[in-house]
């Protein structure tokens, strides 16, 4: 293991997200805060508590999985995608690195730039509510896990771009749209029968429960089955990934 190739790429990456401080913290928890404000106090007044929990505590797991995922996938893509545009990324695959110790610096960085955004949101939230964890070691498994796993999905879209505006195609069309509709803002139960089915279809629904689940005990989802979707979207990215490289998509040609 290339121990120092990996710190090489990771502290560069980390790097980026020093120089550009204001896009990579500043706004998303500015744009996190507003979101708390107007569904907090537009809904919440109407609605005071959701599961026993009181509304401005129940959205706040939500979110941070909003913020995690848009940012997860922003970071992991842009961090890929750019060597491929300006065409280092041949210097970084003839470097004496595995392909492995390159998954681990890019998605590394961009998880842990994630997971640091995600615990500035939860400490911004304090701020607005008493939020309490009742089960931390859970909250901080689904923190990491979803992070590397949509960090994954991220340098897979990054590899599949062939443009900007593809790169921004999967999360702002397809995450975004799912993230909001997986039960950030609300329960899933108090959905109609049908609309319910179909809402356990969408992947997300068992993200935002299981990380809910570790806050309030309390969920749309059994965590069992939480935790293993989760596993398994990781489980799919980690074999996309490894194809890739075995077969060189998108990168040697």
């Amino acid at each position: 293991m290339n121990g120092y190739g990996i710190w090489a790429i990771y502290r560069f990456e980390m790097a980026r997200a020093l120089r550009t401080v204001w896009q990579s913290i500043v706004t998303p928890v500015i744009t996190t805060s507003l979101y708390f404000v107007v569904f907090g106090a537009a809904i919440g007044s109407a609605m005071t508590e959701v599961n026993g929990v009181p509304y401005g505590a129940f959205i706040v797991p939500g979110l941070v999985m909003l913020s995690l995922f848009t940012q997860s996938i922003f970071n992991a893509s842009f961090g890929i995608y750019f060597p491929k545009f300006t065409g280092t990324i041949y210097e970084i695959l003839s470097a004496p690195v595995s392909y492995m110790e390159i998954v681990i610096a890019y998605v590394g960085a961009a998880a842990t730039k994630s997971i640091i955004l995600g615990v500035i949101i939860l400490a911004t939230a304090r701020l607005f509510v008493p939020l309490e964890v009742l089960h931390p070691l859970t909250m901080i498994t689904f923190l990491v896990l979803t992070a590397v796993t949509f960090s994954l999905f991220g340098f897979i879209i990054g590899i599949w771009a062939q443009g900007f505006e593809q790169l921004q195609f999967i999360p702002m069309l397809v995450i975004t749209p799912l993230t909001f509709l997986g039960g950030s803002f609300y329960s899933i139960d108090m959905l109609p029968g049908v609309w319910r089915t179909v809402s356990l279809f969408n992947p997300v629904v068992y993200l935002i429960s299981g990380f809910r689940w570790s806050f309030f005990g309390t969920s749309d989802v059994n965590i069992g089955i939480s935790l293993t979707a989760t596993l398994g979207f990781f489980a799919i990215c980690l074999a996309i990934v490894a194809w890739i490289f075995k077969t060189g998509y998108r990168l040697k040609s």
